[in-house]
């Protein structure tokens, strides 16, 4: 790959991961139009590593509390301090990864094509501005119960479709609950940390299996600046999210899939 190829690739990659927007589209468009060929699976594989460090490093703090809590709340057997959340991050994983196991070859096979993802950029954006018009917005993420657990989570196994954006929907059904834009966005962020991890096992394991020769400069690349433009873009995000709302990114939606139905014809 060509050094700026791996830019263009590393920034689509950390800053669509977590804006509602699908990154799977992004990932499509961008070779599409560039007439590149595909990047491989071991480049995946690292930018999702750079992604997947860059929210552990932001949410740190809460990481460490939910997960002290969590271990404490199995001892003692009752709600400590931050458990719920934690309870509600593992259980939230449950359906993506139950799909996953069970559907994802087929997913994969008969889903990923440019019709599919046009039209679930579109949908799944206008859903998206729905929840974000009507939604009540009066909770955080604190406050999460076990409906929301698995409306949300249920939400998030959803993304497995191409165009859908993980980030998108669960932060819509998020809305739907009454979360604030904020709280909606950081729990969805904190969702994204064993799905990401579970994603790019799997696809280390596949990696591992193959027999194709690894570049490491590439892979390293590729991860530090998908991680570098996740962090900031999670940081801005999360910063100008309560001023601008949703609305920029469900027309920035609408145009998206406007191009890839274009593209498809």
């Amino acid at each position: 790959m060509e050094f700026w190829h791996i830019v263009a690739l590393a920034v689509v990659q950390g800053l669509t991961e977590f804006l509602p927007v699908s990154s799977s589209a992004h990932l499509i468009l961008l070779p599409a139009v560039m007439d590149w060929r595909d990047q491989g699976l071991a480049f995946d594989v690292a930018v999702h590593v750079g992604t997947l460090s860059a929210v552990v490093a932001y949410f740190r703090k809460e990481v460490v509390t939910i997960t002290r809590d969590w271990i404490a709340s199995l001892v003692q057997r009752q709600t400590v301090g931050d458990s719920r959340l934690a309870w509600a991050v593992g259980f939230g994983t449950v359906p993506v990864g139950l799909v996953g196991l069970f559907f994802g070859d087929n997913i994969e096979a008969h889903l990923r094509s440019i019709w599919v993802i046009a039209i679930t950029t579109i949908a799944f954006g206008v859903l998206l501005g729905w929840a974000d018009v009507t939604g009540k917005r009066n909770r955080d993420e604190h406050t999460i119960k076990w409906r929301d657990m698995v409306i949300i989570g249920c939400a998030q196994a959803l993304a497995l479709i191409p165009g859908t954006s993980r980030s998108g929907i669960t932060i819509t059904a998020a809305l739907m609950m009454g979360l604030t834009r904020e709280a909606a966005a950081r729990f969805s962020f904190l969702l994204s940390i064993p799905v990401i991890l579970l994603a790019g096992g799997l696809k280390s394991l596949d990696l591992v299996r193959g027999e194709s020769a690894v570049d490491w400069a590439t892979m390293a690349s590729g991860a530090v600046l998908s991680g570098v433009c996740a962090y900031l873009c999670i940081h801005f995000f999360l910063k100008l999210l309560e001023r601008v709302g949703m609305m920029p990114f469900v027309a920035y939606r609408l145009v998206l899939g406007g191009v890839l139905l274009w593209l498809a014809f």
